[in-house]
């Protein structure tokens, strides 16, 4: 069986998530099947594994329409994309496409990383369900990454296909921190700014922890950042790192006393998966999919609540607390892992030729 995964989402410099789940699902589906690769552009391969590639026209491009006429010539078996764009037109081979969340139709600002007629298409296309439901339907199978966007695929009727579960999961091997060795008194934040990550609540919170250090460790605009900066309240000790390298984001999640993410919604939250396999304890907002994603081993909070999340933070000084909460954490980050996801993979491309060949 011949499987080909779309990468040409994968970013030319670091990653973000889309980027990381293709480069990390490769990577491990590559250990048990035959895998190779789409790219479009050779900056990507410094983000991917060493694993056999294609070069195709940007998923951005109007030659997408297209595409499937150049992916033929692969002779694939089952093509399986991390995003549910990707052009269909004259496939013959099996299709997974991904969903990996429905939070835009919620909060519909687009990423400002996007061309701008992008990202007016991107509104237009989350006023309504349907044109969601035109493209997962292209699809053999559709994937998804939690239990929790599964059962809004559902609530919702966006497929008639098969929704199946191929995970999110943290870097492999990781070597947890000593629970014994304690904490600094710094916080830790990794995501975007994007208003529905709800980090005006985070900053209000930390008038209430003193000697605390908040880091904000993502890219960041000016503008927006002078906006977060007036809100820190006065004698606040808040960092913004405007980005980190993968070694600094390692090196801060092992000192410190928790990583925290307030966010309206999520499709995963994998910087909670990242942080409790090194044995960091996690303070979350209460929403259903961080609550599949930390089991009893996060402290969950009213992300509306700046008191609830600095007294969290603030019971984790306690160091029975804390290294009873770090070792819950690594037990749980451990239930994660991309091997299983590969396995998820390659048992939905065997039930696509499976159905494929009776048809």
């Amino acid at each position: 069986m011949k499987i080909v995964i779309d990468a040409r989402f994968t970013r030319t410099d670091h990653h973000d998530g889309i980027s990381r789940y293709g480069a990390s699902l490769i990577a491990a589906t590559s250990k048990i099947a035959d895998v190779s690769m789409l790219i479009s552009d050779k900056r990507q391969l410094a983000l991917l594994p060493d694993v056999p590639y294609t070069m195709v026209n940007s998923p951005l491009s109007p030659l997408e329409l297209l595409v499937a006429r150049k992916v033929n010539a692969l002779g694939a078996d089952v093509v399986v994309c991390p995003m549910q764009t990707m052009g269909t037109w004259g496939r013959k081979y099996g299709l997974v496409l991904t969903l990996h969340d429905l939070i835009y139709y919620e909060h519909p600002e687009p990423p400002g990383f996007l061309p701008a007629p992008v990202r007016l298409l991107w509104r237009l296309y989350h006023k309504a369900y349907w044109p969601q439901r035109l493209l997962l339907n292209r699809a053999d199978t559709v994937a998804t990454i939690s239990r929790t966007t599964e059962a809004l695929i559902a609530k919702y009727r966006l497929t008639r296909r098969p929704v199946r579960i191929i995970g999110n999961a943290p870097k492999p091997a990781q070597e947890p921190r000593r629970a014994g060795d304690g904490a600094d008194p710094s916080i830790v934040y990794m995501g975007s700014f994007m208003p529905y990550k709800n980090v005006e609540t985070m900053l209000a919170g930390m008038a209430d922890l003193p000697g605390f250090t908040l880091h904000l460790l993502s890219r960041i605009t000016p503008q927006r950042r002078a906006e977060l900066e007036r809100l820190v309240p006065q004698g606040a000790s808040v960092v913004f790192h405007n980005g980190v390298t993968d070694e600094e984001y390692d090196a801060l999640l092992r000192r410190a006393t928790a990583l925290v993410s307030l966010s309206r919604a999520e499709g995963y939250g994998l910087p909670l998966v990242e942080a409790m396999s090194v044995g960091t304890p996690v303070v979350a907002s209460d929403i259903p999919i961080f609550r599949e994603v930390g089991g009893d081993a996060a402290t969950y909070v009213d992300p509306a609540s700046p008191r609830e999340f600095s007294e969290a933070v603030s019971r984790l000084q306690d160091q029975d607390r804390w290294q009873d909460t770090s070792r819950r954490s690594v037990s749980r980050a451990a239930e994660f892992t991309w091997d299983e996801s590969a396995r998820q993979l390659v048992e939905v491309a065997h039930g696509i030729m499976a159905r494929r060949g009776r048809r």
